[in-house]
């Protein structure tokens, strides 16, 4: 029998779009943000989520307290779901990387590529998809960041790392995903209420 986990991005915070926040410092929510966290609870709360799990991340714990309330829930920090750590890349505006080799070589080539001194985008993908398949029972909500939501569906989807950037993951959206022993089924991404 398939477990349904939900993978939840976020929702907004001061460096969206702007910084490449990673594991740096980072402000809370904005008020978009906490916002765009109260719709994804209303989409959660009639999904009989029985589980919240969130990254360590001040954006993600945000985010998951919003639909803890409104669910019912605790939270669970779960280390496997924090964002990838972009190493010597961490804080830096994305207008001041533009034009750095690594920074197009990433950006195009996300199955070898990797930040420099940060982790490599499998290995993010390698231990959030360790994390998801180790979930006893669903429904699950796990907040996670908007890259490694990318490299789960691309995973489950058979898709090579490098096409990530293909398909769009907003602040608070929910994915969904069925998952049984050796198999799983995508069946929604990027949803926004």
């Amino acid at each position: 029998m398939a477990k349904r986990v939900f993978l939840v991005r976020h929702g907004s915070h001061g460096d969206v779009g702007q910084r490449l926040t990673g594991h740096g410092p980072e402000g809370g929510l904005t008020p978009r943000g906490r916002e765009e966290a109260a719709a994804a609870a209303e989409t959660l709360a009639t999904r009989g989520v029985a589980m919240l799990y969130a990254s360590p991340r001040r954006r993600t714990q945000e985010t998951a307290a919003v639909i803890g309330a409104r669910c019912g829930l605790a939270v669970t920090t779960a280390e496997a779901l924090d964002e990838i750590d972009f190493g010597d890349w961490t804080g830096r505006r994305f207008e001041d990387l533009a034009g750095d080799p690594a920074w197009d070589r990433w950006n195009n080539a996300r199955a070898s590529a990797a930040p420099p001194g940060g982790e490599t985008m499998a290995a993010a993908v390698a231990r959030a998809v360790a994390f998801v398949e180790g979930i006893a029972t669903g429904p699950v909500a796990c907040v996670s960041h908007c890259d490694v939501i990318r490299g789960v569906v691309a995973h489950y989807l058979g898709l090579s790392l490098d096409n990530l950037l293909r398909f769009e993951v907003a602040p608070a959206s929910v994915t969904t995903l069925d998952l049984w022993p050796g198999g799983a089924t995508v069946v929604e991404v990027n949803r926004l209420p």
